[in-house]
């Protein structure tokens, strides 16, 4: 496949498409919490990949590292043109805003609340953190697939995951210390449950392959 897409050959991209589009869209979706971004951004990421083929090592395993790095940097730019859009209209005057309560938009909009609670915290930790919690996480690269897909060491993936899962711990139990202030003393979260937080950094990582 790697040859096959390096020469240039258009249904060998076609079925690294049919292989790799779900995880791009699903990584992009997690780091900008837009499903209509992530969608911008895994067209965009198979464009530039096209566009970049003859540049892949001729040697190496699985294309999707590849895949995922370059999504990760198109996501990073698309988070950067958010924060702009949202100070500009944070600056002009708020106009009144029409709530779409069709029955099909239900569990999208759930789904939505969920996904910005998890971004949330994302938001919370350094990009480098960012990144790496994404791609071992919920993209299910290892170590050394990280590092490729990032360009890093491996030692740095492994630092940088143990930061960030150590970090959203600590989110999770400021945000349930804070939650404990505001409704006043109640009965705990059931024995083995756990925030968003809580359960992300909790989630197993594969481990380096040889």
């Amino acid at each position: 496949m790697r040859g096959r897409v390096r020469a240039g050959e258009r249904g060998a991209f076609a079925e690294l498409y049919e292989q790799c589009a779900r995880p791009v869209y699903q990584h992009a979706l997690w780091l900008t919490g837009d499903w209509s971004t992530a969608e911008d951004i895994m067209s965009e990421t198979f464009l530039t990949a096209w566009r970049a083929r003859e540049r892949l090592h001729a040697e190496g395993g699985s294309l999707r590292p590849w895949l995922l790095g370059i999504a990760t940097h198109k996501a990073e730019n698309a988070r950067r043109g958010r924060r702009r859009r949202s100070a500009f209209l944070a600056r002009q005057r708020e106009t009144g805003v029409v709530a779409d309560f069709a029955p099909e938009t239900a569990a999208r909009i759930d789904d939505a609340r969920r996904l910005d609670a998890v971004r949330d915290s994302l938001d919370r930790l350094r990009r480098p953190e960012r990144e790496v919690l994404t791609l071992c996480v919920w993209s299910g690269l290892d170590y050394r697939q990280t590092a490729e897909a990032l360009g890093i060491p491996v030692g740095t993936v492994r630092s940088r995951l143990s930061r960030a899962r150590a970090k959203l711990a600590r989110f999770a139990d400021e945000e349930q210390r804070r939650e404990r202030a505001r409704k006043g003393p109640e009965p705990g979260p059931a024995r083995g449950e756990m925030t968003d937080e809580a359960a992300l950094a909790a989630l197993p990582v594969r481990e380096e392959t040889a």
